[in-house]
């Protein structure tokens, strides 16, 4: 008898350990039903916050959204793409923490050039708007600009 068939024999099938392991890492139908309710929630909340006109300030409105969205988030890694911290090794986890990081930098310093570049590209630009802007000949000139302006040949 070989080594696998005794090992057979006694009940103690090596495929039969990875298909419970597998199904273990698997969410049962009370976590899938307890995201989705989560997930409901959290996409309702803020819907009701932006149509029923909650807030005062659009800005504050906005950062609540946010907040809901990074929630709504994590409900989804856990519930159904069961994330956690033991799911191969750790690694996931980690990978995501660099994702995650990698996109706050973008995003921070992509919001950072264009406040930047909006604050300082055209500094003029924003006083030329607030004032009409004067033809050239509305000056009066001094009698020598007029002599030199009589002396120079015509364009036309």
């Amino acid at each position: 008898m070989s080594a696998h068939q005794e090992h057979t024999a006694h009940g103690h099938d090596h495929h039969d350990d990875h298909h419970e392991h597998t199904h273990a890492s698997h969410g049962s139908l009370k976590d899938y039903a307890m995201g989705f309710i989560l997930a409901v929630i959290l996409t309702a909340i803020p819907f009701w916050l932006v149509m029923g006109k909650v807030m005062n300030k659009s800005s504050t409105t906005g950062m609540v959204l946010l907040v809901f969205a990074a929630i709504q988030i994590v409900v989804h890694m856990v519930y159904f793409l069961h994330m956690n911290s033991k799911s191969e090794g750790g690694w996931t986890m980690l990978a995501l923490l660099f994702t995650g990081m990698l996109v706050f930098i973008m995003m921070s310093g992509s919001l950072w050039v264009m406040y930047h570049l909006n604050h300082n590209m055209m500094p003029g630009m924003m006083h030329e708007t607030e004032t009409k802007p004067q033809s050239i000949n509305a000056a009066p000139m001094s009698k020598p600009a007029a002599d030199n302006m009589k002396s120079m040949p015509s364009m036309q």
